[in-house]
């Protein structure tokens, strides 16, 4: 069985077959995509799309995040983007990408458009988040270090699936959506730091949207094209990407942030929260980090609070600044140019280190006294679905008040109509 076929049979998963760990998951990322978008509904990037929405009209079939409606297309492009416009919303590490912005918005503007059923829109978001994540596994660490950005590439196929299902797509129907998209998923991690990157997210969303109402309108694609866009966009072709899927559901190792910047920084600043009752004495800190983030999250001296979002050294100068990373007005321009954080930045240093985790950081800390610390976290320890559950609660508390933040839970996990869901986000 080809590549293409095995995705699009496992797209068809019967309902009955999900496991209830996997959609308790879904269901958390759920509510915390809707914090994520609902607080990021003023940022610039938000008018910016919202009004090329406005501006281009259309027959009204989705929700816009913040108010309005446009074509189911123009939906996803816009919740996509404003969803990750605070760069706050969930990660999957070994997908390297954010599973969420790019397939919950292609969901909910296809659910809205169809009449669908709040079950039917989970299951349809949880079944394409699985497939980006796989997807992304397949075009693998190449991809991503050539200059690629798997949310929004990987992401594009997660969102078409989650189309496609919607829309009661068959098994060559759903093939050929995945072929379509193909030939239009892409996304560049140089847009990092800038409005593009949030863009990227909206991107997938409206490709997977577009390449599935193609082909439900008669566009016939070449659905082998998925596999000629990884040999042609540096992909691994990893044979393990796709090994039990459908069985194991690796989006069950999705991360949630609780910082409000690039989740490759968490690690160092959870490390660093375990000795914050001593920061005052700190004389300097060496981040000993994966290499992978120094491409990434490594900014030396960001001018703008997006570029703080990719900058270890400045979030570690809010911290021992005594600045809540967890708050969106931390990270602003005003407090990237604040002469005492630049020089709290002089303090860190980052160093590349082969033998620290992708999702671990080893902080060495030199005290003013001479003495030295030394301490480690790793965002894969283990945590409860309670106490994920209740840190995403007090997450969305901080993004959107406590009783929205409880309506939002309710919807989601009475597993409301779409259309509730929608108007909860325009409101």
């Amino acid at each position: 069985m080809s590549l293409t076929d095995r995705l699009a049979q496992f797209a068809l998963t019967d309902p009955r077959h999900l496991p209830e760990s996997a959609k308790r998951i879904m269901a958390l990322s759920l509510i915390d995509w809707m914090g994520c978008a609902i607080a990021g509904r003023d940022e610039a990037v938000s008018h910016v799309v919202r009004r090329l929405a406005q501006d281009e009209g259309g027959t009204p079939q989705a929700h816009l995040v913040g108010g309005g409606q446009a074509p189911a297309r123009m939906a996803a492009l816009v919740n996509g983007t404003i969803s990750h416009a605070l760069d706050y919303d969930d990660t999957h590490f070994a997908h390297i990408g954010h599973p969420s912005v790019a397939v919950v918005p292609s969901a909910l503007a296809i659910a809205e458009r169809c009449d669908a059923d709040g079950a039917a829109l989970q299951d349809a978001a949880l079944i394409g988040a699985e497939l980006s994540v796989r997807v992304g596994l397949w075009l693998g660490r190449g991809h991503y270090e050539t200059g690629f950005h798997q949310t929004a590439t990987a992401g594009a196929f997660g969102a078409a699936a989650a189309a496609g299902r919607l829309l009661g797509f068959d098994a060559d129907q759903m093939a050929a959506t995945l072929g379509l998209v193909a030939t239009r998923a892409s996304g560049l991690k140089a847009q990092f730091g800038t409005m593009g990157k949030p863009f990227n997210a909206g991107i997938a969303a409206s490709n997977g949207v577009e390449a599935a109402l193609l082909v439900a309108n008669g566009l016939v694609p070449n659905p082998a094209a998925l596999k000629d866009f990884g040999a042609s966009h540096a992909g691994s072709n990893m044979s393990d990407a796709l090994e039990d899927i459908g069985n194991k559901w690796t989006f069950e190792d999705v991360s949630h942030k609780f910082h409000a910047c690039c989740h490759g920084l968490h690690a160092a600043l959870e490390a660093f929260a375990e000795v914050a009752p001593e920061r005052q004495d700190i004389a300097a800190i060496t981040v000993h980090t994966h290499p992978r983030w120094l491409s990434v999250c490594n900014q030396p001296d960001p001018q703008t609070g997006l570029g703080c979002k990719f900058s270890f050294r400045a979030v570690l100068a809010m911290a021992m600044a005594g600045h809540d990373t967890s708050r969106l007005e931390t990270f602003s321009d005003g407090f990237a140019q604040a002469p005492e954080l630049v020089a709290l930045r002089d303090r860190v240093k980052v160093v590349g280190d082969e033998s620290v985790s992708e999702t671990g950081t080893h902080l060495v800390l030199r005290m003013n006294d001479g003495s030295e610390k030394r301490v480690a976290h790793d965002l894969l320890a283990p945590m409860t679905v309670e106490t994920r559950r209740a840190k995403i609660m007090a997450k969305g508390t901080a993004l959107m008040g406590s009783a929205r933040a409880e309506r939002v839970a309710r919807l989601v996990e009475g597993r409301d109509a779409p259309s509730s869901l929608a108007r909860e986000l325009a409101d």
